[in-house]
């Protein structure tokens, strides 16, 4: 079997698998699959009964990366372990972190609503997580001194990564310095943090479990508020659950219905 063929029979197959039995096949019957025209990258890993007539206005003018993650099947799909997680922080790679395709749709879809209700992303983040006052964003103090100026959470949207690898997000009030000719953190910036890790998370966890950085600006989703990644590998949940003080992420929330 051809390589195109064998692709076109795997997709198939996969959304055979979870038509309901009885189920209205009229846009399914509307868009004829064949191996040299495989499924658009809009309709896989969606339920053949749930398939839109035309392309969702969330999933249009998207990059290339996105399109070819969500042209993948979940099935398809390879985990991130540790040691790639590692090797793409210390090689600053960071940009070839990728989210599963189904997770990424559903990250696509939320943030075209929330743009749409909030009006943006960074009034949807200040209000409903981080539950701080657009107005009152000065921090109190220097980086890290005072606890009002920077909190934990999960990553709401977190990367394909191995389930073991947590994922948080630390926001803070204060600037993080960046150099004006590299984009990369101040030696002065790198060490404020990497010191608040080793207090926070090293005294805690083995220190080859734990890796930190930051997105370049190119990378950032929400560029308006200073944040930046912790990913732990195999950490103690009950010290996850108190330093985000019981945080939930929001794609786990959805997932419940809440």
């Amino acid at each position: 079997m051809s390589d195109s063929a064998e692709t076109f029979t795997n997709i198939d197959a996969a959304l055979t698998d979870v038509v309901e039995p009885g189920a209205d096949a009229s846009q399914a019957s509307q868009i004829h699959l064949t191996a040299q025209h495989p499924l658009p990258y809009w309709l896989v890993n969606v339920p053949r009964n749930q398939w839109p007539a035309t392309c969702p206005d969330f999933l249009k003018g998207l990059p290339d990366k996105n399109i070819e993650i969500l042209a993948t099947l979940d099935a398809d799909y390879r985990r991130l372990n540790w040691d790639g997680v590692k090797d793409l922080v210390r090689t600053n790679d960071i940009g070839k972190f990728q989210r599963v395709p189904s997770d990424l749709r559903r990250y696509l879809e939320y943030m075209f609503y929330i743009k749409q209700k909030y009006g943006s992303v960074m009034d949807f983040v200040l209000t409903e997580r981080l539950h701080w006052d657009a107005d009152d964003l000065k921090p109190r103090g220097p980086a890290f001194e005072h606890d009002d100026d920077f909190k934990v959470l999960y990553n709401d949207w977190p990367y394909g990564l191995d389930r073991e690898i947590v994922h948080l997000v630390i926001w803070t009030k204060f600037d993080l310095d960046e150099d004006p000719a590299t984009g990369l953190l101040t030696p002065s910036m790198w060490k404020k943090i990497d010191d608040y890790i080793e207090k926070t998370f090293r005294s805690r966890i083995s220190p080859d479990h734990i890796i930190w950085f930051k997105n370049w600006k190119s990378l950032k989703s929400i560029h308006a508020l200073e944040h930046f990644h912790v990913m732990l590998y195999k950490p103690d949940r009950d010290f996850i659950a108190d330093i985000t003080h019981g945080d939930v992420p929001l794609v786990e929330k959805i997932a419940q219905g809440a």
